[in-house]
């Protein structure tokens, strides 16, 4: 079990991950346990699309990303060893800190940034055929 010290280190270098898009995004909350960045509003859905967020929770701090639930290409895209991290259709898990694993989950959150600009609400659900 991770030492619970641990998670507001691992929280921050997190968020710096994130908030790399709060430029381009709109910030909905920014705590010292929560992150997160919504897009624009959606003609489509009528309401503003979540992009993600990094919360520390009990044991672990979680990053949500979104465009991997909305984008089936991404859910296949998932590198290996940020795979090994999920729960659930878009959100990673991580109880320690890890240098190599979070530049990878840095480099999978700007391709997904880039998926959600270019595609918008041309959305096709991961959990679609």
């Amino acid at each position: 079990m991770p030492a619970k010290e641990d998670l507001p280190l691992i929280f921050e270098h997190l968020r710096k991950i994130m908030k790399k898009f709060e430029n381009k995004l709109k910030v909905q909350a920014d705590t010292k346990d929560d992150y997160c960045l919504i897009g624009p509003f959606s003609e489509k859905f009528k309401k503003e699309l979540w992009f993600g967020a990094v919360q520390i929770k009990k044991n672990y701090v979680s990053y949500h990303l979104m465009p991997v639930y909305m984008y089936k290409e991404l859910a296949l895209s998932v590198p290996k060893n940020l795979k090994k991290r999920m729960q659930g259709k878009s959100c990673f898990n991580f109880n320690k800190f890890d240098k190599e694993l979070f530049k990878e989950l840095a480099e999978f959150t700007d391709l997904s940034y880039k998926t959600f600009v270019k595609k918008g609400d041309d959305i096709t659900l991961t959990y679609q055929n």
